[in-house]
């Protein structure tokens, strides 16, 4: 690069880079390790010779884990960057993506799903994602305004609808007495042992142009938390860019949340934690968070089918345990 390169445009570069590194390594461990040993060894002679001597080793990392580890990442991409667009539009640290009630209408429609006997794909899905869909809309129609959505209007139309949603899951999961009660705790707790190929080639199809849409706003957003007033008078349409950044980020948590189940503090821990350590530019924040989070859902998807002494166990469990206390740590120390 010549010195005429802007100097964020160096630091995201350097940035991205290394996040890349980061993610290739996570998911070649991911790919590796598992019940069955030998991963490396057969991943080194897939990729040496395009085949591995083991045909039962090769189908289990290219079948199984591969669409797991790629369905990881792409959760973790969408959940990190949608908690950071949250963050950004409702101007709140706190925020993360299900602060708004979205993974309510998709609980409701997947548990319904699955009280009717559809199929985990297509059918759940389906439900899942037009719940969260219907969800979204009921919300900006209690909280719109004349000129722009209100923040504050906006926060306790979320709390109100997680709330009634709440109470409708409580409602359906007392209604169940048989097996079907596993699968939606299962569901509930966000479980990635379906995840194959193809699931994982409509998410990409589904999410890449998002994330892309997402960039081209990241400077958008920076002036975004200037305040409202210098946003307009830097020719920011408010209304329209919230509205924007608020249906494509509902679009891609929805997707995700449809597939997976709800696997929490992802959103909430990881923007929140590269912000304390990359400073509050989102032309940066936005491909860290993508990066950034995707390793991270992939370590913990790995964990939770390692650490399991016989079968495993759902991964928003070790989102739990390991980004509850973090966030505390992240919470004192911003306090101090």
């Amino acid at each position: 690069m010549n010195k005429k390169t802007p100097v964020v445009l160096k630091r995201m570069i350097f940035i991205s880079l290394s996040f890349l590194l980061l993610l290739a390594g996570a998911m070649l461990i991911g790919l590796s390790m598992g019940s069955t040993k030998g991963g490396f060894k057969a991943i080194w002679e897939f990729v040496v010779s395009g085949s591995a001597d083991d045909s039962v080793l090769n189908a289990i990392i290219w079948q199984i884990r591969f669409p797991r580890v790629l369905v990881a990442a792409l959760v973790g991409a969408t959940l990190s960057v949608g908690g950071l667009i949250f963050q950004a539009i409702l101007k709140n640290p706190l925020a993360e993506p299900y602060i708004l009630g979205i993974s309510g209408g998709s609980a409701i429609g997947a548990i319904i799903g699955i009280l009717i006997g559809l199929s985990r794909f297509p059918g759940i899905n389906i439900i899942a994602f037009s719940g969260s869909i219907v969800t979204l809309l009921l919300i900006l129609v209690m909280s719109s305004g004349k000129s722009t959505l209100i923040k504050d209007s906006l926060l306790l139309s979320g709390v109100m609808v997680n709330a009634f949603c709440s109470a409708v899951i409580m409602f359906l999961i007392s209604l169940t007495q048989d097996f079907r009660l596993h699968n939606i705790m299962f569901w509930l707790m966000g479980d990635l042992s379906s995840s194959d190929l193809y699931q994982a080639k409509i998410l990409m199809l589904m999410l890449f142009p998002c994330f892309i849409l997402i960039f081209l706003y990241s400077n958008t957003m920076n002036l975004l938390l200037l305040g409202n007033e210098l946003a307009i008078t830097m020719g920011v349409n408010i209304k329209a860019v919230t509205m924007t950044l608020l249906v494509v980020t509902t679009f891609m948590v929805s997707a995700i949340v449809s597939q997976c189940g709800l696997i929490g503090f992802v959103g909430l821990v990881t923007p929140h934690l590269l912000r304390l350590l990359l400073g509050s530019d989102h032309r940066i924040l936005v491909p860290a968070c993508i990066l950034g989070g995707s390793t991270y859902m992939v370590i913990c998807d790995l964990l939770a089918r390692i650490l399991p002494a016989h079968g495993e166990m759902p991964v928003g469990v070790i989102t739990a345990m390991i980004g509850a206390p973090i966030f505390i740590i992240l919470l004192k120390k911003t306090k101090t």
